[in-house]
């Protein structure tokens, strides 16, 4: 992980949350500075990822705080496990406690999803991805947690690949062809084009195109495409993909899977945060 991931984002989260204006924290006096201890509790079978970001919400408050973890990022905890210990000035420990759960909770949720689709592919040649319905701002920490869950990178951002899609072919006014479209794509940028019909599919291949974005297409649609462009095209399956249906793709020929439920909907993982006094 680069150093500087999830700095921003926590900033901005404490910021949001007034952590240093905490006013409950406050009426403990003197107690607050005395040093504590926290820890992350499971409270179900989940992923871990998120752990260095957690730590940076209690680093931000107290320098000296150090967040050592039991279980390594990616992997499985148990009901009644403790993810990691924190250790800081007990106002730092309070302060940081929902921002630091907050991305914790998120990102084991979306690790433990990825993990269950990568599980249903395993033994095919398929890969599972994201795509980019992701949290607005949260979208490099989110796309982190499908990496610690075993998924693999997918375009990030607007700028980092040419993806022609149904509004794209809507918008082909009949001036120019899609091989004329994608001819003027930028130099060494990956390019995908995504496919309705057989009609579609005919103009991409004729195009050039060597990667196939096959959406809402039933699994024996795919396989269908699949022997009909040969091995030297990648076909990319998506659209309302689940871990318990993403055998069924990966089977049919699909070397990509991409899961927009990974980053939209996973659900948070079940951690609870218990602090007491220590050193």
């Amino acid at each position: 992980m680069a150093d500087a991931l999830g700095l921003e984002e926590v900033r901005r989260a404490l910021a949001e949350d007034r952590a240093l204006e905490d006013v409950t924290t406050r009426l403990l006096g003197a107690a607050a500075d005395r040093p504590a201890v926290g820890c992350f509790v499971a409270e179900g079978r989940f992923v871990v990822a998120g752990l260095p970001i957690a730590a940076r919400a209690f680093e931000e408050l107290d320098p000296r705080a150090c967040l050592e973890p039991l279980i390594a990022e990616g992997g499985w905890t148990e009901p009644g496990a403790c993810l990691a210990t924190v250790r800081g000035a007990a106002r730092a420990l309070l302060a940081g406690e929902r921002v630091a759960l907050n991305f914790l909770q998120r990102l084991s949720g979306i690790a433990t999803e990825t993990r269950r689709a990568v599980d249903a592919v395993a033994g095919t040649r398929a890969r599972i991805t994201h795509t980019r319905k992701t949290t607005p701002g949260l979208r490099a920490l989110e796309r982190y947690a499908v990496r610690v869950g075993g998924g693999v990178e997918n375009r990030g951002s607007l700028a980092e690949a040419v993806l022609w899609k149904d509004n794209h072919w809507a918008l082909l006014d009949g001036s120019a062809t899609l091989g004329a479209a994608l001819a003027a794509a930028p130099a060494g940028l990956p390019v995908v084009v995504e496919v309705e019909t057989e009609a579609q599919l005919d103009e991409a291949l004729a195009a050039g195109a060597r990667h196939i974005l096959a959406d809402n297409q039933p699994p024996e649609r795919i396989a269908a495409w699949a022997r009909r462009v040969g091995p030297g095209v990648t076909i990319q399956a998506s659209g309302g993909i689940t871990p318990e249906t993403a055998r069924a793709y990966a089977e049919a020929g699909a070397t990509l899977i991409s899961i927009g439920a990974l980053t939209h909907s996973a659900p948070a993982a079940p951690i609870r945060y218990e602090i007491t006094f220590g050193s």
